[in-house]
């Protein structure tokens, strides 16, 4: 049987059990001597399904036979057998409180802004499915100093709360949580009355939650009852235990404080845990430190009076071992060699980490080395190929679809794969990418696409692109509509671009494999549910999605490797490892940051009775000291994350602070060993990641190509890029390398230049002979108008460039009748060139305009949405209008021939619209013209290299060709390095 004394049967296992195993031994010797079909007739209810199926491979390892029955705490919430009304899904519930936040949110603007209104409701489910499994009544929320000095915003808040108390009325649909508590306090009542025949066990779970601590005390209670607690403390004196309450406030956040709980609401003490076996702990040694470092702050005072007994610490912590790592990457690495070195010794080690990120930078480290371990985390149905498809067409919904948007859905691999033209759709898609990058539009319209398609004449080109319009029509002008409309929309279009042109979603592979199948289950439970839900913005829609795709997890199929595996904090309680890697070992990781609460402060919340936050912190430290427990532990952590200094979990600094306060038992030493020990792997994932042999930086680069590939004819603009950066002119002349355009337009500096070019090229082209200064700024802001909403789709970028534009108005208008008073375009934004004398050289260039003055003479003008080049810059690097004066009087611009150039002005078309006056000499324009002469010259000789950023305006300004000169690993101030090419 199960124990013969009397009382409440509490017993527990020591930190670092293999609690399956042990469990099963101690039920197994206790059983001994009784008929094969007396264990079928015990019952254990476990904590989690893998305690559970860990549990069953542990019977199995024992040899055959009947095996109890093995049940899931939380499987009592779906118990059909007692009259208890069926519990509601849980979608369906937090889509009826979204329906009340989001009205809250509409009428008080000032609650949570920023915050989804699916997010407020998923806080505010967790917090009444808290008050429900906790057995808060709503009426503790009517207390009348519940909100005493508190903000308004608490108050308004509560008030809230207390109108969604209708969902704990007597008739009202349970929640999981609240039907589970029902059961269980049913089972415990019919328990009380009548107790089972035959036995009953809690194992693996601490009673952290309402109902399950109620359980918890119900089988403690029965005659053939019990409860085996795990990572139990047996090492803890009375007078520890004693301080863990002794406060105004209870020490939640100490890792055996929910014990303690238990045994006094069981009117015992902490002495009444009893050995569930006799076997020790994997590291007894170890266990009574980590059990002196984890005492309560207080009372800390005991490390000096309890450390002389502790022993020597080198015997505590010859299995320990302490990464200190620079960087998260080092981190990861050093944890994955430790797992590989496990893995070739045929140990079974366990990574243990809340933290995901680090998980699946081990995870990407394994990959080196083929090893793939059991992540029991799975992956983000978000980050899967369905999950980022169908977010993808969520965020499509009342918006333009962009360029960028719309490529990335015909490139995804989901796309087009219902028919046989999946190779046709993705060439389609590839030359279509490519024409969106150099021509635009940034936003392109059922025209644009069918005009680009056209343009061939090619038949599947054109049906492949109305394939497109037609199923992206209508998506920009979707509103607020009911949620059941906006999923039947939303897998609508899914459908249609997953099955392609001439396919069916059916023979697609969108809802194929583990992750399709879980994707269409996601969505066809909120198709289900979309009827108790509200009415949804497209922004919100999309949060929803987000929200319930990200919920989900998808489990690794493929073959992981038998011996290595990732597991949460949780599940350090299963144990079973032999190597146990502790990572992440920071504050806010591990111990991870509290999340707030949106709708109760804390002292609310210790007023309604209702969980603080010392109580998840509780848990994690008990997670901590279950897995420290082990027989070979590795502490990991990094001592920077994102160029900041982190701080160290406060049970990693109790643990080294204390075994750094034994210098008279060789605690310092102890300690230096553990740093030594994974400085190690530090040191061996250093070595792994350095080149096996010195790579020298690249040298500043200066390639001399044959003369007969470098260019002959540049234009004037080309003239500055030679003089400053002439290795630009090289990538592009000579390798015939361009800039890739980006995807998405945006209005950056150059569409700003060109379309302030166009606007002022229209006004100057058409303006009427006799025009009032007013009427010249009205035409002015009307054609600017007209441009902008031609050609600039963004209309934030549409207002400020306007806005831009009126500030100058005036001033423009006005210097422009003063142009115009001089002199009548006669060039505008039309090529000229002329060729270099005794080099067979060309040199062209496009004004922006040129003036015919009354005298015979001309003018030059260039705009400049920036600030103009100095004088000195003029002379030396920016030549542009000095060489297109020296070409005009060289008859390179055939509307006005060979002619004396007057001038020539820089205008400001942003700023204070002032003007830069260049000035013009004969002098000027000979040097000018005889040194452009000198730089051909000198780039006809092969020994003249191509040097990379020569003499760049700035030495941050940055150039398109820099990282194919792989600037960075050279300085300005390097040295070049000729080197002929070709």
């Amino acid at each position: 049987m199960i124990d013969r004394g009397t009382g409440a049967r509490l017993f527990g296992l020591p930190p670092g059990a293999d609690f399956p195993a042990a469990f099963v031994d101690g039920l197994l010797a206790r059983m001994q001597g009784t008929p094969p079909e007396a264990l079928a007739r015990v019952t254990v209810y476990l904590n989690t399904a893998r305690m559970l199926a860990a549990v069953r491979a542990a019977f199995d390892a024992r040899g055959p036979r009947l095996l109890p029955r093995l049940r899931l705490v939380t499987d009592l919430a779906g118990d059909p057998l007692l009259a208890v009304p069926p519990a509601v899904p849980p979608l369906r519930r937090r889509l009826e409180l979204a329906r009340l936040v989001g009205e809250l949110v509409g009428r008080e603007r000032a609650f949570a802004p920023g915050t989804p209104v699916f997010d407020l409701a998923d806080s505010l489910a967790a917090l009444l499915a808290e008050m429900q499994g906790e057995g808060v009544a709503p009426e503790a929320l009517e207390a009348a100093n519940l909100a005493e000095n508190h903000a308004a915003h608490w108050e308004r808040s509560l008030a809230f709360i207390r109108i969604v108390a209708r969902y704990f009325a007597a008739d009202a649909e349970p929640d999981a949580e609240a039907r589970q508590r029902r059961v269980v306090e049913a089972m415990a009542e019919r328990w009380a009355r009548t107790a089972p025949a035959d036995p009953v066990i809690v194992a693996g779970s601490t009673g952290s939650r309402g109902a399950t601590q109620i359980l918890i005390r119900a089988v403690a209670s029965l005659p053939k009852g019990a409860v085996v607690l795990p990572g139990f403390d047996f090492d803890m004196p009375e007078f520890a235990w004693a301080s863990l309450s002794a406060g105004p406030i209870p020490n939640e956040d100490h890792p055996q404080y929910r014990f303690l709980a238990l045994t006094r609401s069981l009117g015992l003490g902490a002495d009444a845990v009893q050995r569930w076996i006799d076997a020790p702990a994997p590291d007894p040694a170890r266990n009574r430190i980590l059990s002196l470092s984890l005492r309560p702050a207080p009372v800390t005072d005991q490390w000096m009076a309890e450390g002389a007994a502790l022993g020597q610490p080198a015997q505590a912590t010859a299995g320990l071992t302490l990464i200190e790592a620079p960087t998260p990457r080092a981190e990861a690495l050093a944890i994955a060699l430790r797992l590989r070195k496990a893995a070739a010794d045929g140990k079974r080690a366990h990574l243990v980490t809340p933290d995901r990120i680090l998980a699946r930078r081990v995870t990407a480290a394994l990959d080196r080395w083929g090893i793939l371990p059991d992540d029991s985390a799975g992956r983000p149905l978000v980050q899967s190929a369905p999950g980022r498809l169908l977010r993808h067409v969520a965020q499509l919904f009342g918006r333009r679809v962009s360029a960028g948007a719309l490529i990335v859905l015909l490139k995804h691999p989901l796309t087009a794969t219902g028919g046989e033209d999946r190779g046709p759709h993705l060439r389609f898609t590839r030359e279509l990418e490519l024409s969106l990058r150099r021509h635009g539009p940034a936003f392109p319209t059922e025209d644009a696409l069918e005009a680009w398609a056209g343009a061939t004449g090619e038949a599947d080109r054109i049906a492949w692109a109305r394939w497109i319009c037609t199923s992206l029509a209508g998506v920009e002008e979707a509103g607020e509509r009911p949620l059941s409309a906006c999923v039947e929309t939303h897998l609508a279009l899914v459908g249609r671009l997953s099955a392609g042109p001439a396919g069916t979603v059916e023979a697609s592979e969108l809802w194929r494999k583990e992750a399709g199948q879980l994707a269409l289950t996601t969505m066809e439970g909120l198709r289900r549910e979309a009827c108790h839900g509200a009415r949804f913005s497209p922004a919100d829609y999309t949060d929803l999605v987000a929200a319930l795709l990200s919920a989900a997890s998808v489990r690794q199929t493929a073959a992981a490797h038998p011996l290595i595996a990732i597991r949460g904090t949780l599940e350090a309680r299963v144990g079973g490892a032999d190597v146990m890697i502790l990572a992440g070992l920071n504050e806010g990781i591990w111990p991870a940051a509290p999340a707030p609460d949106p709708w109760l402060s804390r002292q609310m919340r210790l007023k309604a009775g209702l969980l603080l936050p010392e109580r998840q912190i509780g848990l994690s430290a008990h997670d901590y000291q279950q897995a420290a427990g082990a027989a070979e532990v590795v502490l990991s952590r990094a001592a920077r994350d994102d160029d900041a200094e982190t701080v160290p979990s406060r049970w990693l600094a109790r643990l080294t602070n204390l075994i750094a306060g034994l210098p008279d038992q060789g605690g310092p030493e102890a300690l230096e060993a553990m740093r030594a020990r994974g400085r190690d792997w530090l040191d061996l994932a250093a070595a792994l990641e350095r080149p096996g042999a010195a790579v020298p930086p690249a040298t500043r680069p200066s390639p001399r190509p044959p003369l007969d590939a470098r260019p002959r004819d540049l234009a004037v603009t080309g003239i500055s890029t030679l003089i400053r950066d002439p290795y630009a002119i090289y990538a592009r002349h000579i390798l015939r390398l361009f800039p890739l355009d980006p995807l998405s337009g945006r209005p950056d500096a150059r569409l700003r230049g060109e379309i302030l070019h166009d606007i002022v090229e229209h006004f100057v082209r058409n303006r009427p002979a006799a025009e009032t200064p007013a009427k010249a700024e009205a035409r002015l802001l009307a054609m600017s108008d007209e441009i902008l909403g031609a050609k600039v789709p963004w209309p934030s970028a549409q207002r400020i460039w306007r806005a831009r534009i009126a500030r100058i108005a005036a001033v423009f208008v006005a210097a422009e009748a003063i142009r115009a008073a001089r002199g009548v375009p006669a060039v505008l934004e039309e090529k000229g060139s002329v060729p270099v004398e005794n080099s067979g050289f060309t040199l062209t260039a496009r004004p922006d305009r040129i003036d015919a003055l009354g005298d015979g003479r001309v003018h030059i003008y260039d705009y400049k949405s920036g600030p103009p080049p100095s004088a000195k810059q003029q002379r030396s690097f920016d030549k542009q209008l000095l060489l297109e004066a020296a070409m005009a009087e060289r008859g390179a611009f055939g509307a006005i021939g060979p002619c004396t150039v007057e001038g020539a002005t820089y205008i400001q078309l942003g700023g204070d619209g002032r003007e830069a006056r260049v000035e013009i000499s004969p002098e000027i324009l000979g040097e000018t013209w005889r040194s452009l002469v000198r730089l051909i010259a000198a780039f006809d000789r092969r020994e003249t290299g191509y040097t990379s950023r020569r003499a760049m305006f700035g030495a941050y300004s940055a150039g398109d060709y820099d990282h194919l000169a792989r600037f960075g690993e050279w300085e300005m101030a390097s040295p070049s390095s000729p080197e002929d090419v070709g």
